[in-house]
């Protein structure tokens, strides 16, 4: 009871400010955990979150010589800590580089330019499907992808259907790699991408259907890809694959994937700027 009586005094208390910083730290572990999520991080948290709790059952218990081990450790972990994350911190750092501040504007022209970077996508994808030429083109939406952008060569060029079907014509020399596609743009070709450690995967998929696979399992992003032994046109998002699309299919997912909803283009400026915020 007397813990329902402080609990109702504190609502009572409580002002929209405090509802807001409430909301606020709720997001930002929401969107920690999605960020760890698949990853070697989230892995290395739980361990960490098992040592804090072996440290308070050995503070409730009175250990008090394995406690101070236990402190020692942590404390020393602590530096450690900015090692093992390196990568991840550096990505956190480079999402809060790209926020755009100009929060005043609309984003009319950005959707102007991202249907027409999917249309383009879209005709090179159905042209090369049509002669079945391999292809992997990865799309940036939340995770940074500078990482395996560098595992290819820069281009840093306009997504153009002329652009993207020259680079996987078998007979140049970056066509047997991956696209990093971030901020509208053709930042890489002939990237590497992590292959799926799933074991349940067809066998009649083969290394770019992989590739796909294992990049949208580890970052937030998706993929699409068109098989050189028949010609179909895949998407990649979450870890999951859907294959044999049409065209028109392939421009619905990447409008729903790379484009703001109906519903969110009337809701204001700001509130768009926010969201983009948060989905870094």
């Amino acid at each position: 009871m007397n813990v329902f009586r402080y609990f109702e005094q504190y609502i009572g208390l409580a002002t929209i400010w405090d509802l807001v910083d409430i909301l606020i730290v709720a997001a930002l572990l929401y969107k920690l955990i999605k960020f760890v999520r698949n990853t070697v991080a989230l892995r290395l948290l739980k361990g960490i979150l098992v040592i804090l709790i072996v440290m308070q059952v050995a503070e409730i218990a009175e250990l008090h010589t394995f406690n101070f081990i236990i402190r020692s450790v942590i404390q020393l972990g602590a530096f450690a800590v900015v090692v093992v994350f390196q990568p991840e911190l550096r990505r956190i750092l480079e999402q809060f580089g790209k926020m755009n501040l100009s929060i005043f504007h609309t984003k009319k022209e950005d959707e102007q330019a991202t249907q027409l970077m999917i249309m383009q996508t879209v005709e090179a994808v159905s042209a090369m499907a049509w002669t079945k030429t391999g292809a992997l083109i990865v799309f940036e939406t939340g995770d940074s992808l500078a990482n395996i952008a560098a595992t290819g060569t820069t281009v840093n060029a306009d997504m153009t259907a002329e652009l993207i079907k020259n680079i996987f014509y078998p007979k140049a020399p970056l066509h047997d790699g991956a696209v990093v596609v971030s901020d509208l743009r053709m930042q890489a070709a002939g990237c590497i991408l992590p292959l799926s450690a799933k074991f349940d995967i067809s066998k009649d998929l083969g290394t770019r259907h992989r590739a796909a696979l294992g990049v949208t399992e580890n970052h937030d992003c998706c993929c699409v890809v068109v098989s050189e032994e028949t010609g179909a046109i895949s998407f990649a998002k979450g870890g999951m694959l859907k294959r044999h699309l049409a065209p028109e299919t392939l421009e619905r997912l990447l409008q729903q994937e790379l484009m703001p909803s109906n519903n969110e283009q009337g809701a204001g400026s700001f509130r768009n700027w926010l969201k983009g915020v948060l989905n870094k």
